[in-house]
């Protein structure tokens, strides 16, 4: 019984097999085939030792044996199906395929009619440009009148037009044509030639070096007065290449800018709104270059300008000419000589609802008060310091930057004005160090220390009575101010108003 029970259990548990003793190194290895359930069974069989042991480890093994066959079926049934989903994918996938293959065909097939179409379209519109240029070459007036026509259509809103007429040589015959006596070739040629050098500089060079300028002052100066359409092209033109700073000089001393201000002035009534208009912007380009300022200055532009400030529609391109002659010495010394020049630009300032002009106003003085001692002086006596205190409260931040410089410049004048009541040598003797003994009576300018004594106390009630003017002035314009801007009664200023009264030498302009 024990034997057999020994047996069993060997023959149970461990394997002694050769090859299992290769595979394991010459070690026993457990028997892995059945679960915990089944060992349990076959244990409990070995110990009894009965016959019903070896059956019932042959039907396990049966059993397994059938669940190992059933697993099997399920996995290759299991495997096949898989097989087949497989399969219908790819056939989804390959159809699928095919799909895009062919939409992406489509598209490129659609892509490459469109180009060809566009392409078509250029060689087109090419072939068409090269025959309006080629009719220039046909010594015929109405040929020439017909493309300049062409032209001017062709190229009124194609850029890329503009560029290949240029190419092609449209530039030079449309200049020539201005010779032409005939008024509708003039206009027809004016107008093809404005539209070429429109956001175009490089055309506009090519228009001014091909002789247009000359030609169209050739024009305006024939004995017989041209024609008010003709010379409103002229002004159109002039306004398109005054636009290039290349041109600028060229244009403003071929003699232009006295017919621009002539068409501005419209003394005759000739000259259309639009003429007007394009004539005060030409004017303006062509006063950015500084040289242009004393062509400007041989005109009556400047008294024409000071007198139509009070328009609200051309007050800030009126302005903005001013700033670029102000710029210049003659500039500012033809505006300060005009009777009431200051008091004009002064009431700009108060232009609450156009913050624009009153920067530009500002600008102007703030460039006059600091170049000309007479300038802050005749503004003083203007009344501008109430309007520079109103525009550092209520003003932009780049108008209170420039009233404040202003009031600086006209603060450092009191100081200079003192001094200069007593004499230049007075005024250099106090600035001066004192160079001698202490026991000295006199300075080596000459004056006697009992001189400089009585001149310190002079200053210093001088000074006094100016703080007091000052101070008064300061609470006479504060009521004002707050009165005029709908501010409480009690209302503080700020430290910004508060720095104004700080005292400053500083000579620049940053604004």
């Amino acid at each position: 019984m024990a034997k057999c029970h020994r047996n069993n259990i060997g023959s149970l548990i461990l394997d002694h097999s050769p090859s299992a003793n290769a595979s394991a190194g010459g070690h026993f290895r457990l028997w892995s085939a059945f679960s915990t359930a089944a060992f349990r069974r076959k244990i409990f069989d070995a110990v009894s030792c009965g016959g019903s042991s070896r059956y019932r480890h042959h039907e396990d093994d049966f059993s397994s044996t059938t669940t190992s066959s059933s697993a099997t079926t399920t996995i290759s049934a299991s495997f096949t199906a898989k097989s087949d989903d497989n399969n219908v994918s790819e056939k989804k996938e390959g159809r699928a395929r095919n799909g895009k293959s062919e939409k992406l065909s489509d598209l490129l097939s659609i892509a490459e009619a469109e180009n060809e179409i566009e392409t078509k379209k250029k060689v087109e519109e090419l072939e068409e440009l090269k025959r309006v240029v080629k009719e220039f070459q046909v010594e015929s007036e109405t040929k020439s009148k017909e493309a300049a026509c062409r032209v001017r259509l062709l190229s009124k809103e194609d850029s890329e037009a503009r560029v290949t007429l240029a190419m092609l040589g449209a530039i030079p015959p449309l200049v020539g044509m201005l010779d032409v006596e005939d008024v509708e070739s003039q206009i027809a040629s004016l107008y093809a030639l404005l539209n070429l050098g429109i956001g175009n500089d490089a055309n506009k060079a090519a228009i001014v070096k091909a002789g247009a300028v000359h030609k169209m002052l050739k024009i305006i100066e024939s004995p017989s007065p041209p024609n008010p359409f003709v010379s409103e092209a002229i002004v159109a033109n002039f306004l398109g290449l005054s636009a290039f700073d290349s041109n600028k000089p060229i244009i403003g001393s071929s003699g232009a800018i006295p017919f621009l201000v002539d068409a501005l002035e419209d003394l005759d009534h000739k000259s259309s709104l639009q003429a007007k208009q394009d004539a005060l912007r030409a004017l303006y380009n062509l006063s950015i270059f500084s040289s242009n300022v004393s062509f400007i200055l041989e005109t009556n532009l400047i008294p024409f300008l000071m007198n139509r400030l009070g328009d609200m529609e051309v007050s800030e391109r009126i302005l903005s000419i001013l700033s670029n002659v102000a710029s210049t010495p003659e500039g500012r010394k033809a505006i300060s000589i005009m009777p009431d020049a200051f008091p004009i630009l002064i009431d700009v300032l108060n232009w609450t609802d156009s913050p624009v002009c009153q920067e530009k106003a500002s600008y102007i003085l703030m460039v006059m008060a600091h170049k000309a001692y007479g300038d802050r002086q005749a503004m003083i006596e203007a009344g501008i310091v109430s309007s520079l205190l109103e525009l550092t409260l209520l003003g932009s931040t780049l108008a209170q930057k420039r009233a404040s410089r202003i009031l600086e410049f006209l603060r450092i004048d009191k100081g200079k004005q003192v001094s200069e009541n007593y004499g230049g040598n007075l005024g250099a003797a106090v600035s001066a160090p004192i160079c001698g003994s202490s026991s000295s009576s006199t300075n080596p300018n000459g004056v006697s220390k009992e001189s400089l004594e009585e001149a310190d106390d002079m200053m210093s009630e001088e000074k006094k009575a100016v703080k007091q003017l000052v101070q008064q002035s300061l609470q006479n314009n504060m009521r004002k101010i707050v009165k005029r801007a709908n501010l409480p009664q009690d209302f503080v200023p700020s430290e910004h108003f508060k720095s104004l009264t700080s005292s400053s030498t500083s000579k620049s302009l940053p604004f």
